[in-house]
């Protein structure tokens, strides 16, 4: 039963991440570039968060504040998709983790270089 649960937040994610890098494309300025790295679904599904980086990176907290302010549009974004019965509330956050992971592979670079 866990795996049945475990399989299905995993599709609802994956599914939450395709349609937020399809909203960022459609509704985002441009002045940046938006990318979605993840999305984690909590509280049984009732609440997602969407993990997003954005380039250039001074650019980062203009984009966070341009997702928070547009995520109940997106919200209705995703259920004009009719993929869900019921769409969760969504927050997005910029995904550190993903920058760590960046930095890490270029200190790698640098020492085998």
């Amino acid at each position: 039963m866990q795996t049945v649960k475990k399989y299905k937040d995993e599709k609802y994610a994956s599914l939450i991440s395709q349609f937020a890098a399809e909203y960022f494309e459609i509704e985002s300025s441009k002045n940046s570039l938006m990318t979605v790295t993840r999305t984690d679904i909590l509280d049984r599904g009732k609440r997602a968060v969407v993990f997003f980086t954005a380039l250039p990176r001074e650019k980062e907290a203009e984009a966070l504040e341009f997702a928070r302010r547009r995520r109940h549009d997106f919200r209705r974004f995703v259920m004009a998709k009719k993929s869900f019965g019921f769409a969760p509330k969504i927050d997005f956050v910029i995904d550190e983790g993903e920058h760590n992971r960046q930095r890490i592979d270029e200190l790698s670079n640098e020492s085998v270089g």
